[in-house]
């Protein structure tokens, strides 16, 4: 089954930061479900990728190799194949993904452009549900890059406020605080002439930082994200069916007459 694909999301950098981030995919593997990255050679990444249809697990193993890649445009071009690890399913894209600035102008709008061929099980979902579920996909792996993205950029921001916490700053965050809450800082009781206190060293609270990575998913569960949309066919078609055997019951009974429908 071959099939067309338009995305895009935003992420919270300029496009050139944006841009590193996204050639780094060893990095932001994680953010897409069920995704694992074996090797990167030049250009060139193999890699699985576990697929869940309901009680049944698909693993695809192939490679993906970046075929374009171009700094001063911000364009880059993918192409990944794979095929089941028990089975004769496969999976082709070609991946197009341009950068641009977004509508705020402070952070990244990549519009990406996928061409694709599905063939075994999941192609039987049929190709409107192939397609919210690349949508859904693509939503996903956003929302996990950007709390990625933003948790580089926590760490960074605390670093450069306090250039002693370079080299960990974030574990002096959690020393910092206990359950999330802000140490206290130490003062020195005037009125109460406290000396101990006095002696004591100011605190100053370390902020907090979110550095927590996308927890990375076991597999893709393509009925988890297609349920409602798969519901959303099902209920019309399990409707007309009963309709039909509705109909087909009544016109049954009027054949036969009045007499032997009611010995029936």
């Amino acid at each position: 089954m071959a099939m067309e694909l338009d995305n895009s999301f935003t992420v919270p950098v300029p496009p050139d930061q944006a841009w590193d981030v996204l050639l780094d995919v060893k990095r932001i593997a994680p953010c897409m479900p069920g995704a694992t990255v074996d090797e990167v050679d030049g250009d060139v990444v193999t890699g699985r990728i576990k697929v869940k249809v309901g009680p049944v697990s698909l693993t695809y193993r192939g490679t993906a190799k970046f075929i374009e890649r171009d700094p001063g445009a911000h364009v880059m071009v993918m192409e990944a194949a794979g095929k089941e690890t028990r089975g004769a399913g496969t999976a082709s894209a070609t991946v197009r993904a341009a950068l641009g600035p977004d509508a705020s102008g402070s952070g990244t709008q990549v519009t990406m452009h996928t061409t694709m061929n599905v063939t075994g099980r999941p192609a039987q979902f049929g190709r409107g549900v192939m397609v919210e579920i690349g949508g859904k996909l693509v939503d996903q792996f956003a929302a996990n890059l950007a709390q990625l993205i933003a948790g580089d950029t926590a760490v960074g921001s605390a670093a450069d406020g306090n250039p002693s916490a370079a080299p960990d700053a974030a574990a002096e965050a959690s020393a910092g605080s206990v359950d999330g809450a802000s140490a206290p800082t130490a003062t020195t009781d005037i009125a109460g002439g406290n000396g101990a206190a006095a002696a004591a060293p100011a605190m100053t609270a370390v902020p907090v930082v979110d550095t927590a990575e996308p927890a990375q998913e076991d597999s893709l569960n393509l009925v988890k994200l297609v349920g409602p949309a798969v519901l959303k066919r099902l209920v019309p078609v399990v409707l007309g069916a009963a309709a039909l055997a509705l109909l087909s019951r009544l016109v049954w009974r009027r054949r036969r007459g009045p007499g032997q429908a009611e010995e029936a």
